[in-house]
């Protein structure tokens, strides 16, 4: 019987995130980046396990309309601070109000993982929570973390896979890419049941 020599879907990465597409990197994919561009504000009395669920389920369905035939790989993570939710600070100051926040606190980061495959509208989600145990902060600290790290463009303001991880007391997690931005154990497992071998 001859072997099936039939190309494999496209893969995408919904998302514009140079974390997201690193993570991939490390596993040898090399997706087609694209950013969705969805309204990523929260429902009314929506938690953050739910929204980062939901998100990452809608990145993955937006991408999908215009490519019929990709297995399409979306993320998001939603930072929950006791109830508050805490998006990517976007400028020093916010920065340091969320770290200030999270200081001596358990925290609780949602990641939310979407593999929708669009030719066969085959669906796969998981969302992972991780713990994270910030040290007492100093305020002194903080404005040093900052400046050495401005990870503005990060929930919580931190990059655990850098400087970020001197702000921590310990971790609790299944998988610690999570906490950068995409649960690969599970992604690798999607992967396989979509037919992507990774080795």
């Amino acid at each position: 019987m001859q072997a099936n020599t039939q190309p494999h879907p496209p893969l995408i990465l919904a998302s514009s995130s140079k974390y997201r597409l690193k993570l991939l990197n490390q596993i040898g994919l090399h997706p087609l980046c694209i950013s969705p561009d969805i309204n990523e504000t929260p429902c009314t009395q929506e938690s953050a396990h739910a929204l980062a669920t939901r998100l990452s389920i809608e990145k993955a369905q937006r991408i999908a309309k215009p490519h019929s035939n990709a297995i399409i790989i979306a993320g998001d993570q939603v930072c929950d601070a006791g109830g508050v939710i805490l998006g990517k600070p976007g400028n020093a100051e916010t920065a340091k109000q969320q770290l200030s926040l999270c200081s001596g606190r358990e925290i609780i980061f949602h990641t939310g993982l979407c593999v929708l495959n669009s030719a066969t509208n085959h669906l796969q989600h998981h969302t992972a929570r991780v713990l994270v145990h910030f040290r007492d902060l100093s305020g002194n600290e903080i404005d040093n973390y900052i400046k050495k790290e401005p990870a503005f463009d990060c929930a919580g303001s931190f990059k655990m896979e850098g400087l970020g991880i001197s702000l921590f007391k310990h971790i609790h997690s299944d998988d610690p890419n999570s906490l950068i931005g995409l649960p690969l154990i599970k992604l690798c497992e999607f992967l396989r049941n979509e037919g992507l071998v990774i080795i």
